[in-house]
């Protein structure tokens, strides 16, 4: 049976905005030319059929993850702005251009709004898988046996010749040149500079006498030091004091 998870997703997606074009509901806006995708991008899209690949991609994204609301979106078709010397960030994709779509999908009856525990946003009708397996239909003619990839014929074997035995040629020794021995040179002679011999001043016979002589001795003699005579210190006596007698009152 041929469903839409059995075939390509990248052909898929560019299949079924080929039947999304046949559906009056969906239709690019008049801005679809002019306007980027995102903040991170640089240019408008270069495909003029844009609108429906993108219509095509949101889809199949309900069908696998829905409920899925419009902030999941945009982080999934968002990506990196470069930002010069700074390193790169992540900006989100464009709402708008989601929101548009996602409305027109619900005008077309191929999504519809639904909770699920505390998910909420949109899933996919039975007439949308219809169409995902429709355009899956005309891709699965492709493989016959209904595989995702055909398989690719197995390179035949080679057989591996015995090497050949390599027949071992005999090594010439190089014979060395004698080797000549050098003379050994004669030690060259250094001539020596004549050596200048000084004169030294022989002393004088008369400075030799004097200084030979030896200076007499001179002998201390201690003078004798005059005596002090000590004079008699002579007590001169206290003169005694007579106490009045006392008067008789």
């Amino acid at each position: 049976m041929a469903s839409f998870n059995n075939v390509p997703q990248c052909e898929l997606v560019d299949k079924t905005a080929e039947k999304l074009k046949n559906i009056p509901e969906i239709s690019a806006p008049e801005w679809a030319g002019i306007v980027k995708t995102g903040t991170h991008k640089q240019r408008p899209p270069a495909k003029s059929d844009w609108w429906y690949v993108r219509v095509a991609a949101i889809l199949r994204t309900l069908a696998l993850k829905g409920p899925i609301g419009v902030s999941k979106l945009r982080t999934k078709y968002g990506g990196k702005k470069r930002r010069g010397h700074k390193p790169a960030e992540f900006r989100k994709g464009s709402g708008s251009i989601i929101r548009k779509a996602l409305q027109q999908l619900d005008k077309a009856g191929l999504s519809e709004k639904k909770e699920k525990d505390i998910h909420r946003g949109r899933i996919i009708t039975t007439k949308g898988i219809r169409v995902l397996n429709d355009a899956a239909k005309d891709l699965f003619s492709k493989y016959p046996k209904g595989s995702v990839i055909k398989e690719e014929p197995k390179p035949a074997k080679v057989e591996e010749k015995p090497a050949e035995p390599v027949e071992e040629k005999p090594v010439e020794k190089k014979t060395e040149a004698p080797k000549v021995e050098k003379k050994p040179e004669a030690p060259k002679e250094v001539k020596e500079a004549p050596k200048v011999e000084e004169k030294t001043e022989e002393p004088k016979a008369a400075e030799v006498k004097e200084a030979t002589k030896e200076k007499p001795v001179e002998q201390k003699t201690e003078e004798p030091k005059p005596e002090v005579k000590k004079e008699p210190v002579v007590e001169t006596p206290k003169p005694e004091v007579k106490e009045a007698p006392a008067e008789n009152q």
